[in-house]
Order: C-alpha cells, then sequence, then structure tokens
C-alpha cells in the first residue's frame, strides 16, 4: 500500500508548485507590478495542474512589504490579473519574511477544517521597488516609543551581529557559508534541477528569464573577504554573506486527498506537522533554532529521519547558529544552495524553498523534509513535509 493510497478525504496534499525565477534588485524584473508578477505564478500552477479556475476556494498570498504596488490585498489583486473568475476570493498574509510560508499553513488549515477543498497559497516581493519598505523611514516610525523602551529592537543586519557574537561565529566562516551556497547553487542550475518549476517572465530587456540572477558562479574566498561589514565597522556581517535584496513571486497548489482524485492529479506532498514560534527581538533571527525543536516535538520524529533541511538564508549567521545548536548531518541542508546566493524576495521565499524542498525529495527519493525560517520582529516558523511519490 503507498502513502498515497492512503490518504484521507480531507487529507490536504500539494499537487503543484512552481516560481518565477528571483530577479536582482534593480535587474531583470524591475518594471514588473508585484500583483502582476504574482499572478503569472497563478495561471501557470492552474494551466499546469487542469484544475480550473472556477474551482479555486481561496487565494492566500505573503506579501512582507505592503505598501505602494503591494498594499490593498496584493492577493486579490493578482488572481483578478490572472483572469480567475471575480467569485474567486482572495487574502494577503504577513508574516514577515515567513509570509509565504504561513500562506502554505492556512490553505492546510482551510482544508483539514473543511472549510475549503481548493486553495492557492502563494507569495511575491518587489523589492526593486519597496526596498524593503518596513525599515524605510517615508513608510513612518518603525517602532512605538513604548516598544522600544522594552526591546531595543534592532535592525535585521544588527541582530545577525548579535548572533555572530552570541555564537562567536567568526568573519571566515560566516563567508564560507556564502561560498557554499553559490557553489550549491551553480551546481543545482547548470544540472537543470530548477528548470521544472520556474515560470518563464519577460525580463526588462524582453527575453524570458528563466534562470536565478543572484548566482555567482565565480564567487571566491578572496572576493567575500574584500568586502566591507555593512552594519558594524568592525563586525563581521557583509553584502556577500547576506541574503540578496530580490524579487520573485512563486505559488502553491494545496487541495483535499478527495478533489486530488475527482481531478486525476497525483499528490506530491502533504503537511506532517506546522509551527510558529516568538522569539526574543533582542536577537529577532533565532527563530529557526526553537522552530525546529518543537516541530520535532510535535510531531514526534528524530533529527535522523529529516531527508532535507531548508534553512532561509537571510543571513549566514543564522544559519551557522542553527547548525551549532541542532548539529544536523550538513550533507541534508540547503543542498542546492539558499537565499544568500539565489535572493529573498521577501513575501515569496517561503512557498519557493517548499518548492525546491519538494522537487529535491522527489530527485532523491526522499521521504521528509523539514523549512525553517527567521521572521523580523522575533519570530520563528516550521514545516515538515512528506513526499509521497
Amino acid at each position: 500500500m503507498t502513502r498515497e493510497s492512503q490518504l484521507e478525504d480531507r487529507e490536504p496534499v500539494i499537487v503543484e508548485a512552481v516560481r518565477t525565477a528571483v530577479g536582482r534588485r534593480g535587474g531583470a524584473l524591475r518594471d514588473w507590478h508585484a500583483a502582476a508578477l504574482l499572478a503569472e505564478t497563478l495561471k501557470a500552477i492552474v494551466a499546469r495542474s487542469g484544475v480550473p479556475a472556477t474551482r479555486i476556494d481561496d487565494v492566500v498570498a505573503g506579501c512582507a512589504t505592503q505598501v505602494g504596488e503591494q498594499a490593498g490585498n496584493v492577493g486579490r489583486t493578482a488572481l483578478l490579473m490572472a483572469g480567475f473568475p471575480v467569485t474567486v476570493p482572495g487574502m494577503t498574509v504577513q508574516r514577515a519574511c515567513g509570509s509565504s510560508q504561513q500562506a502554505v499553513h492556512v490553505a492546510d488549515n482551510m482544508i483539514r477544517s473543511g472549510i475549503a477543498e481548493i486553495v492557492i497559497a502563494c507569495g511575491v516581493e518587489l523589492m526593486s521597488k519597496t526596498q524593503g519598505g518596513n525599515e524605510d523611514t517615508k513608510y513612518g516610525r518603525r517602532h512605538p516609543e513604548e516598544l522600544v523602551r522594552r526591546f531595543s529592537m534592532p535592525s535585521m543586519g544588527e541582530a545577525a551581529e548579535r548572533i555572530s557574537d552570541r555564537w562567536q561565529l567568526d568573519r571566515g566562516y560566516l563567508d564560507d557559508l556564502a561560498l557554499r551556497s553559490h557553489a550549491l547553487a551553480t551546481e543545482a542550475t547548470q544540472e537543470g534541477r530548477f528548470d521544472r518549476q520556474i515560470v518563464p517572465v519577460v525580463a526588462v530587456d524582453g527575453s524570458p528569464l528563466t534562470r536565478d540572477e543572484g548566482i555567482r558562479a565565480d564567487a571566491s574566498r578572496e572576493k567575500l573577504a574584500s568586502l566591507k561589514t555593512a552594519f558594524r565597522e568592525n563586525g563581521r556581517v557583509t553584502a556577500g554573506n547576506a541574503s540578496q535584496v530580490s524579487d520573485g513571486a512563486s505559488a502553491i497548489l494545496v487541495m483535499s486527498a478527495r478533489a486530488a482524485r475527482e481531478f486525476g492529479l497525483r499528490p506530491r506532498a502533504r503537511l506532517k506537522a506546522q509551527v510558529v514560534v516568538g522569539v526574543d527581538p533582542e536577537l529577532m533571527l533565532t527563530g529557526p533554532i526553537p522552530a525546529t525543536q518543537a516541530i520535532l516535538k510535535r510531531s514526534g520524529m528524530a533529527l535522523s529521519e529529516i531527508d532535507l533541511f531548508e534553512i532561509n538564508e537571510a543571513f549566514a549567521p543564522i544559519l551557522g547558529s542553527w547548525l551549532k545548536e541542532i548539529e544536523p548531518d550538513l550533507d541534508r541542508v540547503n543542498v542546492n544552495g539558499g537565499s544568500i546566493a539565489i535572493g529573498h524576495p521577501l513575501g515569496s521565499t517561503g512557498a519557493r524553498l517548499m518548492t525546491i524542498m519538494i522537487d529535491e525529495l522527489e530527485r532523491r527519493g526522499g521521504r521528509y523534509g523539514l523549512q525553517s525560517m527567521c521572521c523580523g520582529g522575533g519570530l520563528g516558523t516550521a514545516t515538515i513535509v512528506e513526499a509521497l511519490s
């Protein structure tokens, strides 16, 4: 008996996952409207699956910086731009960097509870236009005085430096993690591991963008070592060992096992467990550590049972501190590179990581993948996915 055949009718399953290539800030995707870019992934996912847009019960979009073109419920705007019927609802969720991972959690919960049968979980961020607007004073004061009196509420870069202090991560080690990210992402790209998941979209030069722009095949320890620190004069975090400011969109089609059988679709994966934790905002970005511990406990699984880990590389110290605390087999971690190389369009990264993880589980014949992300304000998300094919 296969794992697929054991699914109950209401069990949520993932049947398709797509993304755009990730563009550099000011690069190939800079002229796109955020909703229009997200719409490209929505159109692609219904076309690939064969599920009529009329049957979509909801679209849940993650977006971290809901200003400008990304304001006003970008999820609903995107589905209308994709040509979905006006009867299809949409909403936008904000869990900072974990927004589209949270969108997947919401879709799973809606189907599991019987509220919906078919939901698209997705996400978008056009940082070429927002430039991380939540950090920009033109959008208003970042934190009220009452909060700052209780917590220092550092910038994300300063938080990464504090993590380096706490876990004694030196500059050379962080640069090595960055170099590893570029090398593995280069290898994955050259071997075509991302080809199926990427929806080609028109770049500024009129050609289709089919490869992530930020990956540097020529990255070297010497080049990384030459970069100035970005947040402290004598710090360790640089533009080279932090994620790139980027543009991109992603989408995942989640439905009940009953609906998958109705449409003759093969379930690719299911969510075995999900969790979100809060952490000290003085360090802010340590969430993946307790989130990983919590989800393993909740699922009753051992670390050794996880075939693949996707830990978002917002900054190298986040991955470095997680490695020191969790002590996984490094050969199972971010095996196709991470956000340091590929880029981190905030609201879309969670669904992108899940797309990459599911594809890689299938390629390797693995069963379980664990994804975790740090989120601004002191949060950590985690998901365990079980491949079904």
